[in-house]
């Protein structure tokens, strides 16, 4: 790909600025804000955790949703504290394993342990008796596709769809460990039409278990467009192993947090074409930009659109002139530092991605 250093660094900027769309329910405390936001004037639960921790992850559903029921409650912070990272935080509130929920009350930094049980609902009506609230719990939505008997064939079948599978059980503790992760490959990828991020009980519908191979929990099987028998996955399971998966298999570009990566939008036959539509004088773009209408009508799906957009910046920079790439880029990074739709961002991402090929 043909681009300038100065827009790659501008395109960095702005996907890390668009981050915000997918901020998590619970403050993330640190040694630099900690005593700013605990024990001021609110009363705050604190997870101190190891991202390591097999029972921390165990637990991070639970607390999500306790961070999304409590997400517009003044008088409550709900956060966490990654103790790997900020060992003098933990060390100071006297932290020796994960994961330690510890309630500082209003105006005071001298926690009180909790020693209740680890459920969404134990850890509301806990946050509520300390905290004076009366928040009722609310579900975190979820991106993840349930599968059934009655809609499996509808949806991981469908040939226009490119689909990855689990299959769980309920009582299975690395499936119960593996539920958040899944979730945010599922969030990543919520803004792609053609890719499904799916679960399936197989301790429930044991036939369809039994009919695609599974023996063990958790099992995932990724079925693409072109082969509905199913494809076992044996990468890792981490959020980037997965996102790197789905992005090789799928031909998509997205990165953990379900932001474009500088790659998307390109295509290789037309950046090519833009290396010679760069370099020509004025009379010469006219025939490489009718080439370059040429190459867009052989483009499907995806592609085509991505395409169009290559042309109207083509023909943008015929019709303004050499300033319009820089000009446009400066626009669009103004944009994307707003707040602004998962669907907006995409947007403009892909036209200045597209831009710095014309750079």
């Amino acid at each position: 790909m043909s681009s300038s250093r100065i827009f790659y660094v501008f395109l960095t900027l702005a996907t890390f600025l668009v981050s915000s769309a997918f901020a998590e329910e619970v403050v993330v405390l640190t040694e630099d804000n900690f005593e700013k936001e605990v024990g001021q004037d609110r009363g705050a639960l604190v997870e101190f955790y190891a991202p390591w921790c097999g029972h921390c992850k165990k637990l991070a559903p639970e607390y999500e949703k306790l961070g999304a029921s409590f997400k517009k409650a003044k008088s409550v912070l709900i956060g966490k504290v990654d103790c790997d990272e900020h060992k003098g935080v933990c060390s100071k509130y006297g932290v020796s394993g994960y994961p330690t929920l510890q309630w500082f009350p209003k105006g005071s930094l001298e926690p009180k342990k909790y020693e209740g049980a680890r459920t969404a609902e134990a850890l509301v009506e806990f946050v509520n008796t300390e905290g004076g609230t009366n928040v009722k719990i609310s579900a975190v939505p979820s991106n993840v596709v349930v599968l059934t008997q009655d809609n499996f064939d509808d949806i991981v079948l469908d040939e226009t769809k490119d689909v990855l599978v689990e299959f769980y059980a309920p009582w299975c503790g690395h499936c119960k460990n593996l539920a958040p992760i899944y979730e945010k490959v599922a969030a990543a990828f919520k803004m792609e039409e053609d890719v499904v991020i799916a679960n399936l009980d197989a301790d429930k519908y044991k036939g369809l278990g039994e009919k695609y191979g599974v023996s063990g929990f958790p099992t995932l099987k990724y079925f693409p467009k072109g082969n509905k028998a199913g494809e076992d996955y044996d990468g890792g399971r981490d959020v980037d192993d997965f996102v790197t998966f789905i992005n090789e298999k799928c031909g998509t570009s997205r990165d953990g947090k379900g932001q474009l990566t500088s790659n998307a939008g390109i295509v290789a036959t037309l950046d090519n074409l833009v290396k010679e539509f760069v370099s020509a004088g004025n009379d010469e773009k006219k025939a490489v930009f009718a080439r370059m209408e040429e190459e867009v009508e052989k483009l499907k799906g995806s592609t085509a659109r991505y395409g169009k957009i290559y042309l109207k910046v083509a023909k943008n920079c015929m019709g303004k002139g050499a300033d319009y790439v820089k000009n446009e880029a400066q626009r669009l990074e103004r944009i994307l530092e707003k707040s602004i739709s998962s669907a907006k961002a995409d947007e403009f991402t892909l036209k200045k991605n597209i831009l710095t090929a014309f750079a």
